[in-house]
C-alpha cells in the first residue's frame, strides 16, 4: 500500500486556492461579460454559463497545483467537484439575481460580491475537506 501524501499547510492552500480562483473568475467574468454585454444573453443565464467555465479551470487548478491531490482517483475528486460546483453554481446565480434586484447594483457588481463570498466562505471549504481531502 502506498502512503497518502500529506495535506497541503492551510494558509498555503488558502492562498493557492484563493489565486486559483481568481483565475477561474477572471474566465467566469469574461465569458459573462461577452455574454451579456457583446451577445444580449439575459444576465442569470450568463452567469450560470460563466460559472460552468469557470468550474473546469478550478478543478485542474486545485487539483494540480492548490491542494496537490493528483494521487486521488480523478473520477471521485470530479463527482464531488461536480456536487461542490453545482451547489456553487446555485448559490452564485441565486446571489447574482437577489443582490440585484433587492438592491438595484448593477449586474456586474453584483457577480463579483457575490464570487468572492461564495468563494471564500463555501468552496475553499468544500475543497479541502470534501473535494481534495
Amino acid at each position: 500500500m502506498s502512503e497518502e501524501k500529506p495535506k497541503v499547510p492551510f494558509f498555503e492552500s488558502l492562498i493557492k486556492s484563493q489565486l486559483s480562483s481568481f483565475a477561474a473568475t477572471a474566465v467566469d467574468y469574461s465569458v459573462f461579460i461577452v455574454l451579456k454585454e457583446l451577445l444580449g444573453v439575459y444576465y442569470v443565464l450568463a452567469s450560470g454559463i460563466g460559472s460552468f467555465f469557470g468550474a473546469y479551470v478550478s478543478f485542474t487548478l486545485g487539483r494540480n497545483w492548490a491542494f496537490r491531490r493528483k494521487d486521488g482517483k480523478i473520477s471521485h475528486q470530479a463527482i464531488k467537484y461536480i456536487f461542490t460546483s453545482g451547489t456553487s453554481l446555485l448559490l452564485n446565480t441565486a446571489g447574482i439575481y437577489l443582490l440585484t434586484e433587492w438592491t438595484g447594483i448593477d449586474p456586474k457588481i453584483s457577480k463579483v460580491v457575490i464570487a468572492i463570498l461564495v468563494g471564500v466562505f463555501f468552496n475553499f471549504l468544500m475543497y479541502r475537506y470534501f473535494v481534495y481531502k
